[in-house]
C-alpha cells in the first residue's frame, strides 16, 4: 500500500465507492481529506450521465464533502467530448436528463429529432414508448447511434435499475445497429481522465466497485487497479472474470489505513 500511497493521481468511481444512494460509504471522508491534504490529483470519474459535476459537487455537500467541479468527469462530458471532435455543430437526437443535455448543449450541439446525425442516450427515469420509436426510425434513417456507457444496470437504494446498456438495447434489436459507447472501459475516457491529472499512467492508480467497467479500464489502459469490496463486487465475484485487480479492499478509506505492505484482501 506504499507503493498505491505514492501515486500522484487518483481516479475514482462514484457509485459504490464514494457513496451508496444518497450515504457516504465508509473511510470516504477520510479518504478525500487525505487526497486534498498530501495534494494528490484527483478525479472521480464516473459512468453516469444523469448528473452535471455541479450537481454531484451539490450532491456531495449535501453528504459533508467539499470537492470542487474540476474534480469531477462523467460519461456525459465524454460522450459531448467525441461527438464534438468528430462533427463540429452536430444535430442529436438525445435521449437523458440534464448531465448529458447540458454537456451536449455546451460543445455546441443542437437538438432535433428532424434527421438528425446522431441519436445519444444515456441513463433518464422518463424512457418512454415514443422516444425508442422516434429513435428507432432516426437509426434507420441514417443516424448514427451512441451510448454515454455500458452499463447494464446501476445501484440504487432499493436495489439496482436499468442504466444504458438496457435502456438503448430495444433500439439496437429494433435496428439491427450496434451502439458505440463512450463511457468506461473505453480507453477514450481514461486517457482524458489521465489528461485532466496532469501525470502518466504510471503515476495512477483507478479505484472503482466493479469488474466489468473500473478493472477492466485500468486493465486496459495499463494502470494499477483497486477493487472495493463496498459496491456491487465480492470476491466471489472476482472468479467470474479471466482478469484480476492487483488490490481488493473493504472500501476506499483502506488506500490510507492499511499497513505498508499489505495488498489487502486474499482473492
Amino acid at each position: 500500500m506504499d507503493q498505491i500511497r505514492a501515486k500522484k493521481g487518483f481516479i475514482c468511481d462514484m457509485d459504490g465507492v464514494i457513496y451508496h444512494g444518497q450515504k457516504i460509504l465508509d473511510g470516504v471522508k477520510e479518504f478525500v481529506e487525505w487526497l486534498q491534504r498530501e495534494n494528490k490529483q484527483f478525479l472521480f470519474l464516473t459512468n453516469s450521465s444523469e448528473r452535471s459535476p455541479r450537481e454531484l459537487r451539490l450532491r456531495l455537500m449535501n453528504m459533508g464533502l467539499d470537492v470542487e467541479e474540476r474534480h469531477f468527469y462523467t460519461s456525459a462530458l465524454a460522450t459531448a467530448d467525441f461527438v464534438a471532435s468528430q462533427s463540429r455543430r452536430c444535430t442529436a437526437y438525445v435521449i437523458g436528463q440534464s448531465g448529458l443535455l447540458n454537456a451536449l448543449y455546451e460543445v455546441g450541439v443542437t437538438f432535433s429529432d428532424v434527421d438528425p446525425e446522431y441519436v445519444i442516450v444515456g441513463e433518464t427515469d422518463n424512457y418512454a414508448y415514443d422516444s425508442i420509436r422516434k429513435a428507432v426510425n432516426l437509426v434507420l434513417n441514417g443516424a448514427k447511434l451512441i451510448g454515454t456507457n455500458p452499463d447494464m444496470t446501476g445501484p440504487a437504494e432499493n436495489g439496482i435499475v436499468p442504466a444504458c446498456k438496457a435502456l438503448i438495447a430495444p433500439i439496437e434489436l429494433a435496428t439491427g445497429r450496434t451502439a458505440y459507447f463512450v463511457g468506461k472501459p473505453n480507453p477514450l475516457m481514461m486517457r482524458t481522465g489521465l489528461k485532466l491529472l496532469g501525470c502518466e499512467r504510471e503515476d495512477a492508480v483507478i479505484i472503482g466497485d466493479r469488474m466489468d467497467t473500473d478493472i477492466i479500464a485500468g486493465i486496459e489502459s495499463e494502470i494499477d487497479t483497486i477493487l472495493v469490496m463496498s459496491g456491487v463486487s465480492s470476491r466471489e465475484t472476482i472468479g467470474q472474470f479471466p482478469y484480476r485487480p492487483v488490490y481488493v479492499l473493504n472500501h476506499v478509506g483502506e488506500v490510507i489505513t492499511r499497513p505498508d505492505g499489505d495488498s489487502g484482501l486474499e482473492i
